[in-house]
């Protein structure tokens, strides 16, 4: 059987970033200038490859945020925040070397309440740009899947993983990450 309460999320970041941040709250032209900086900084870091061509990559992240925030709403959710921050559910060796193998901050799924949280079987903005669609789903929703599914959370993570690489999660209210800022 699988215990849900042993459940949590993760955040990884590059080691030349701050944690838990997101460069779409910042006005267009900080976040413009922001990701050159990162992106020139670091020339050889998969993280800031989606950086260095911020052109169309600004657009796209806008889009899909809008997407995956109308969705929310309509699943019930109450988003403090327009753009999310980004997690992974349980760990992901995929965007740890993403990320540089760099700072990774861990969130118990129980600590976060549900209407402040949603979910994507891989990342938002890459399925929206592929099917025009993404399939976002509730707190509730995924743990029922989770319930469900014959096997143990590993099994069902990897079974995740064979089609979407991780199952992103987006938090919505950053009150719930103030005790895990240092």
């Amino acid at each position: 059987m699988i215990d849900i309460k042993e459940l949590y999320i993760v955040n990884y970041c590059h080691p030349n970033c701050k944690p838990l941040q997101n460069i779409m709250r910042l006005p267009e032209k900080q976040a413009f200038e922001k990701a050159g900086e990162l992106a020139r900084k670091n020339p050889e870091t998969n993280a800031f490859y989606r950086f260095a061509d911020f052109e169309n990559y600004y657009p796209r992240r806008l889009k899909a945020d809008s997407i995956i925030y109308r969705l929310f709403i309509e699943l019930g959710g109450k988003p403090k925040e327009k753009h999310p921050l980004s997690f992974a559910l349980q760990n992901s060796r995929y965007l740890d070397n993403w990320f540089g193998n760099g700072i990774i901050t861990r969130i118990p799924l129980k600590d976060i309440p549900d209407e402040y949280i949603s979910f994507t079987y891989g990342d938002s903005s890459a399925m929206i740009e592929k099917t025009g669609n993404v399939k976002l789903i509730t707190k509730q929703m995924l743990l029922d899947d989770i319930l469900s599914f014959d096997g143990t959370i590993e099994e069902y993570l990897r079974e995740a993983e064979k089609n979407y690489c991780y199952i992103e999660v987006q938090l919505w209210n950053d009150d719930v990450i103030n005790a895990y800022i240092e």
